[in-house]
């Protein structure tokens, strides 16, 4: 069912403009990313709180992206089967997604604090996962597992921040 989904949604070659779309989300998203958190720490003290919790998320992230892989490899689709592939990837493992998990970890964290830029950034978190299928790069349970994976990190991280910023001000 993975590869069905997969090959649904993997379509390169067939509508140009799209595959130049989708290699621009999946090289330059996170550099969307990077320019939010970054206008966001200039913007106001009581925001800065978002962009701490946006970065613990994502060390804890890229923490346990590192220990997933060193206990559990899953072959990319290009892989085992031959499939087409927009851009160049590396040869390691495909589960989790590092764009995907990185990418939710911030959108999280933004969604739980500022809602509207939230949703913007979880729109643009969902086309960084598409396009990673879309170039050939994942399949997409790895996709749904990393979003879960950062999404939850940073509601962790939210919660655990709150709760020692309550015990702190008694």
């Amino acid at each position: 069912m993975d590869y069905k989904m997969f090959k649904a949604i993997n379509r390169p070659g067939q509508y140009s403009l799209m595959d130049m779309l989708m290699i621009l989300i999946s090289k330059k998203a996170r550099y969307v990313f990077i320019f939010v958190l970054g206008i966001i720490w200039f913007r106001s003290d009581s925001d800065k709180k978002v962009v701490l919790n946006a970065v613990k998320s994502t060390v804890f992230t890229l923490l346990i992206d590192t220990l997933i892989k060193l206990f559990y490899f899953k072959p990319r689709p290009f892989m085992k089967r031959r499939v087409g592939i927009l851009i160049p990837s590396k040869m390691d493992s495909s589960f989790p997604s590092k764009h995907t998990l990185l990418a939710f970890a911030v959108s999280t964290s933004f969604i739980l604090r500022v809602r509207v830029l939230g949703l913007f950034m979880m729109g643009l978190s969902v086309l960084t996962g598409l396009s990673r299928i879309w170039v050939g790069h994942h399949y997409p349970s790895d996709i749904i597992g990393s979003a879960f994976i950062g999404s939850i990190t940073s509601v962790v991280i939210d919660k655990t921040s709150r709760y020692f910023n309550s015990f702190v001000r008694l």
